[in-house]
């Protein structure tokens, strides 16, 4: 269930950032601290699902860690659990920049562009360091779990997509990411998303 509500607050919190424009780009921070000011209702509804979707995912790690009976191989739980919830938390950092720049957005001014810039630049790459944590759990899991061999080779195929997400920032050099670029890391994590959703349900439905 923890998985299930995960994947369907991430989405959510998706749904409402990308068709705004607040999916906060550092490479253009006045116009990101713009449209966080003039949508404060909205990225704030965004940064809700969003962290209810980390947490989740985090809690969904600690109790796999903690009953590997469930799923897994028991020396391979603790790890696949242990990295789903490092994503989680990860993500919750990730989170914690975003809503540093709602604050930076009432104050806009020069000074305050560049602390935004920073801010988010490094919020960017907790996101990375997530996707990858998550990749890594998604690894794991479909090497440890008792899985159905088309569940398993569809997990491969996400860890794959997902890992390229990840390499995507490492490609711009010091040009940083494009709005395209991100869209595209985003496209790319929707199948390790997916997965784990699927994952969640068939452990719900085996129940």
């Amino acid at each position: 269930m923890l998985l299930l509500i995960s994947m369907v607050t991430i989405l959510a919190a998706a749904a409402v950032a990308v068709p705004s424009g607040l999916t906060l780009n550092p490479s253009d921070p006045a116009a990101t601290l713009t449209a966080v000011h003039d949508h404060v209702g909205l990225h704030m509804t965004e940064l809700a699902l969003d962290v209810l979707g980390w947490l989740a995912l985090a809690a969904a790690g600690l109790v796999l860690a903690g009953n590997p009976d469930a799923l897994f191989r028991p020396h391979l739980a603790v790890l696949a659990g242990g990295l789903l919830a490092s994503a989680g938390l990860a993500g919750l950092l990730h989170d914690a920049g975003n809503l540093a720049v709602t604050q930076l957005a009432a104050e806009p001014g020069d000074t305050v562009t560049d602390v935004a810039s920073a801010v988010m630049l490094t919020a960017k790459w907790a996101v990375n360091l997530t996707g990858l944590l998550w990749v890594a759990a998604t690894a794991v899991t479909t090497v440890g779990a008792d899985l159905p061999d088309r569940l398993r080779r569809t997990g491969r195929l996400a860890a794959l997509a997902g890992l390229a997400a990840v390499a995507v920032p490492w490609t711009t050099g010091t040009d940083g990411m494009s709005p395209m670029l991100e869209q595209l890391g985003y496209a790319l994590q929707l199948p390790v998303m997916i997965w784990h959703g699927c994952l969640g349900w068939r452990l719900l439905r085996r129940r």
